[in-house]
């Protein structure tokens, strides 16, 4: 089972079988595999804000309640907005793929009436007004990029390895990620994004993260549109693990019904 973050965001593997410096030295890949198969237990659920802020100060703080669910083959994500009027019952599911095919994603608007799949053109917006794009709401599988460790450094006292991840497709809206992950647990502890002409464009960092029910999950990120000056801060609160949250959960139709 795995964990996802908003880079998110993750079952042990056989790191060690192919050494291409010295013993025991992890690749770029291997790194990132790890950080994709992080346990996570059956399902987690819980409540989250979302608060914008933008280069003038002025906050919009959102609520909302998110369940997820990964069997080992399939992860399915669904979160309902609860707060503010203007976007109640609104809702999105996210259904990531072990053998990396690619997300399949839906919103449902309620002002319409309707749910929408989303594209994969449509990925590339932001979601909601927020600094995540659809797609940094998905998971994105390790074999869609090629990665490469470009050093180790120590980052607010956690040691990490930094990996460069470039898109096999040419049509990414990133250029490349580049990822600070953490020696000790394998979580992100921050991300960097570059646009098509390779400048700066985001960063996404985790401000809390702990165990919960021996899982190793993140409970608050901040993702920073450096060229906006815009940001998104998400806490996830009331953390339960495996609570046996049934399929129906994660329909269409359970999307129109809402939390």
């Amino acid at each position: 089972m795995k964990t996802k973050t908003l880079f998110l965001m993750m079952t042990s593997l056989s790191l060690f079988a192919f050494v291409p410096h010295t013993m025991g030295q992890l690749t770029g890949s291997q790194i990132m595999e790890k950080v994709y198969n992080n346990p996570a237990g059956e399902d987690t659920q819980g409540s989250m804000t979302m608060t914008l802020t933008n280069n003038r100060g002025e906050q919009r703080i959102r609520t909302l309640s998110q369940f997820i669910k990964d069997d080992g083959a399939t992860e399915k994500k669904i979160m309902f907005f609860i707060t503010p009027a203007d976007v109640k019952n609104t809702s999105f599911m996210n259904w990531s793929y072990s053998d990396g095919r690619s997300d399949d994603q839906w919103i449902y608007l309620p002002a319409l009436k309707r749910t929408k799949r989303i594209s994969s053109d449509g990925k590339n917006d932001y979601f909601m007004g927020s600094d995540f794009t659809y797609d940094d709401l998905g998971d994105r599988h390790p074999d869609m990029d090629d990665h490469k460790l470009l050093r180790e450094e120590t980052v607010e006292g956690r040691a990490c390895y930094v990996v460069e991840s470039t898109p096999r497709d040419g049509d990414y809206m990133y250029s490349k990620t580049v990822t600070w992950v953490m020696k000790d647990n394998f979580l992100g502890l921050k991300r960097e994004f570059y646009d098509d002409r390779n400048t700066l464009l985001k960063t996404l960092s985790i401000q809390k993260f702990d165990k919960v029910d021996g899982f190793w999950t993140i409970l608050e990120t901040k993702m920073h549109n450096v060229q906006k000056d815009h940001t998104t801060v998400i806490k996830f609160t009331d953390v339960q693990k495996n609570k046996g949250i049934p399929d129906s959960r994660f329909t269409e139709r359970s999307m129109t019904l809402g939390n």
